[in-house]
């Protein structure tokens, strides 16, 4: 397995597809005509969504799982 550092410039990537208003809707309905796009452009087309599936090793339409508290 590699060892992959994640950079400064990845990690604001993530956040900006975490703030996306298609990819918050298809994560959080996990269905529809959103959840269909991101789930075909995620890793063809959107940077953002490459840097989210790096990050937390999942994809971008993937639920958030919830918190541990």
């Amino acid at each position: 397995m590699q060892n992959q550092t994640i950079t400064d410039k990845q990690r604001r990537m993530t956040q900006t597809c975490l703030d996306c208003k298609l990819c918050s809707y298809a994560r959080k309905k996990q269905k529809g005509f959103a959840f269909w796009l991101v789930k075909k452009i995620e890793s063809g087309i959107c940077p953002f969504c490459k840097a989210c599936e790096k990050l937390y090793r999942r994809k971008a339409h993937g639920p958030i799982p919830p918190e541990s508290t």
